[in-house]
């Protein structure tokens, strides 16, 4: 039998005589002598009956602890939280979502630290599963394989492919008059046929894909479907990675660089990437220590073409990509196109470029040539000749505000705004049919500390969409838009107004200029007329005085910096 190294954490509570309680415990449990002498990695695991996106995880789970075991390490498994997106969105409940990526990372973070584990498997379902988990594998800087749960399979309705994004819209078409009740609720009994993340290219799957270019996950790993075989081949070989990682002492901070969080933006908006990811990979960099500016995204975006064409922009979903390649086959253009770093190394040990010509060799890398999507592009004949992503700033957004290119919007826009002080009215007002075309709607006080948790806006531009209007009317919000949100929706406005960001100080009136070429969020007031309202301007109170929204919105950081609340961060700018 091996004798563990005594520079690894578990040896703490396993070797010596002094560790005899500690053995007694973990011999209560089943673990033996073999087991004790190997490498402790843990899987995180956020499995519920809360969502589909995590209703299997712990058959995702157990493939992973498997293979731990297999590979010779010593599997130990926990549980933290999810919170479901769709179920919680339009609700209040949905300003626990953000707080859960916090918790998530705490929560892993604490096991890790408290347990002395030597490694990390950390699955992922819903949205904020996923960053949290990568959070949380950054401030240990523990030997870390992220493993997605994969997404769902696209429903089928009236012979075409289906997910709840066309649910959320039909219901604004019912309201327009556009779709019968009987056909929403056909609809809606056929949207989700089973376990999985959300099929369209939204957070989850967005950030799934992300996981591989910022080296966190095999390459190739991110598209299997949920409930398919080789999903739980991905989970088994994750736990097998793990094993291989701490044995080569193998660390987030040996493969996370500023190239390989260029290379995530860079796939983010070559696939039309959720806008959370604006959110979530500021959030990750800070974690990390590396500098990652709003500007970035900007910058990559416009040498950066987009050439995957899925929803909620496009029609296809996830499983289409997996069919003919997975992101491997988005990555391997953009390398091939000089636009990612292919020498940005992998939680495998290997580079991005490596690992390409390993998935070639192996045949599971389909040769370029051969591939035939008609939702996928070239980078010399794109879908669009710019990423997906924008950051507008303006005197309404010093800090940034960030919008999705997902469709012909009319790109600029100037007119009289409509405030609301919250979701609930404005959604109200869309749902009594007042919308028309050309407004310009503004939802404030739903920021990570005025809201608190930074509710995503998906029932409300679903709505607009829903009923004919997500190309000619315009909504901007501190808050956040969901991943399946299309149209021309501009979120993560910064500063928010519950700190006194100038979109505080708007008035219904107030004429606002939106014009995305020139990457402008304006108001037509004077820097003393902004001043003069500023000065009449009172600081709401806090919507929650006790428990966690009051705990979590009062630590939160700027947008702008990913939200974060680890105070030894940067959060606001400094």
């Amino acid at each position: 039998m091996t004798e563990k190294p005594d520079d690894l954490p578990s040896s703490e509570v396993t070797k010596g005589r002094d560790k005899a309680p500690h053995r007694a415990m973990f011999r209560a449990m089943g673990y033996d002598d073999e087991d004790l002498s190997s490498p402790m990695v843990a899987v995180a695991n956020p499995a519920a009956d809360v969502t589909p996106c995590n209703v299997h995880l712990d058959d995702v789970a157990a493939a992973a602890y498997d293979g731990v075991d297999d590979a010779s390490g010593m599997p130990i498994e926990f549980g933290t939280i999810t919170i479901s997106d769709a179920i919680s969105m339009g609700t209040e409940g949905m300003k626990a979502s953000l707080i859960s990526r916090e918790v998530i990372a705490d929560s892993v973070e604490l096991v890790a630290f408290g347990e002395r584990v030597d490694g990390l498997v950390t699955v992922a379902g819903c949205d904020k599963n996923l960053p949290g988990m990568m959070m949380a594998a950054i401030r240990t800087d523990l030997p870390s394989v992220f493993l997605y749960g994969g997404s769902i399979m696209p429903g089928e309705h009236e012979g075409r492919e289906v997910t709840v994004q066309n649910v959320f819209e039909g219901v604004g078409a019912v309201a327009e008059g556009e779709m019968s009740e009987e056909e929403l609720d056909d609809l809606e009994r056929h949207a989700c046929p089973g376990a999985g993340s959300c099929g369209g290219m939204f957070t989850a799957n967005t950030m799934a894909s992300i996981s591989e270019a910022l080296g966190f996950a095999p390459l190739g790993s991110a598209s299997p479907p949920a409930e398919s075989e080789e999903r739980y081949g991905v989970a088994e070989r994750a736990g097998e990675l793990a094993v291989e990682a701490v044995e080569q002492r193998r660390r987030p901070s040996d493969f996370l660089t500023r190239e390989s969080f260029e290379n995530a933006i860079a796939l983010q908006v070559a696939i039309g990437g959720s806008t959370n990811a604006v959110l979530h990979l500021p959030a990750l960099a800070a974690e990390a220590g590396i500098d990652l500016p709003l500007e970035r995204f900007n910058e990559i975006s416009r040498r950066t073409p987009k050439i995957a064409d899925l929803q909620p922009g496009g029609q296809r979903v996830m499983n289409d990509l997996h069919e003919v390649g997975g992101v491997p086959v988005v990555v391997r253009r953009l390398l091939d196109a000089g636009l990612f770093h292919g020498d940005a190394l992998t939680v495998t040990g290997n580079t991005v470029a490596e690992e390409i010509e390993r998935l070639e060799a192996a045949g599971e890398l389909p040769p370029d040539e051969e591939i035939e999507a008609d939702f996928l592009y070239t980078v010399d004949e794109p879908k669009n000749e710019e990423g997906a992503i924008r950051v507008l700033s303006g005197n309404l957004a010093p800090d940034g505000a960030v919008l999705k290119v997902t469709g012909e919007e009319d790109l600029r826009h100037e007119g009289p705004v409509r405030v609301f002080e919250n979701e609930e009215n404005a959604m109200k007002y869309v749902q009594e049919g007042n919308v028309e075309s050309g407004d310009v709607l503004c939802i404030r006080n739903e920021g990570p500390r005025g809201g608190p948790g930074m509710r995503e806006m998906l029932g409300v531009t679903s709505a607009v969409a829903g009923q004919g209007h997500a190309e000619d009317v315009a909504l901007f919000t501190d808050g956040r838009f969901s991943g399946a949100t299309r149209g021309f929706s501009i979120g993560h406005v910064a500063p928010e107004a519950f700190v006194g960001g100038p979109i505080a100080l708007l008035e219904d009136g107030d004429t606002v200029t939106i014009d995305v070429p020139n990457l402008e969020l304006s108001v037509d007031l004077s820097e003393d007329e902004l001043a003069e309202r500023r000065e009449a301007w009172d600081q709401p109170e806090p919507n929650y005085e006790t428990g966690v929204l009051a705990k979590y919105g009062a630590s939160f950081g700027s947008a702008a910096n990913g939200a974060v609340t680890n105070p030894g961060v940067k959060q606001d700018g400094e």
